[in-house]
């Protein structure tokens, strides 16, 4: 059982600490995509829910935060080059 969250802390709502903070996720391999709900998020390797209850909660607050601040549009725009990173795929500047 974990006690501490393992969710990066998200210094601001703006664009940038929205691409930061996704940054972060996935260099502590727990990038996902903040259309599909983190409740609903399992590790490939062996099938078990990737976030706590509590992490959950917290995604689910900064999310939230994150949407009120740029709105969701934005929030997609800020996670889609760290996914594309993820992916190997370089994106032009």
């Amino acid at each position: 059982m974990q006690n501490q969250s393992r969710i990066p802390k998200l210094r601001e709502t703006t664009f940038d600490s929205a691409l930061l903070w996704f940054s972060e996720l996935q260099c502590n391999n727990l990038l996902f995509h903040p259309e599909d709900d983190p409740a609903e998020i399992v590790r490939i390797s062996d099938g078990k829910l990737l976030f706590s209850d509590v992490e959950i909660e917290e995604l689910r607050f900064l999310l939230n935060e994150l949407e009120a601040g740029i709105g969701h549009e934005k929030v997609i725009e800020a996670a889609y080059p760290v996914f594309m990173n993820a992916f190997g795929n370089q994106l032009d500047a």
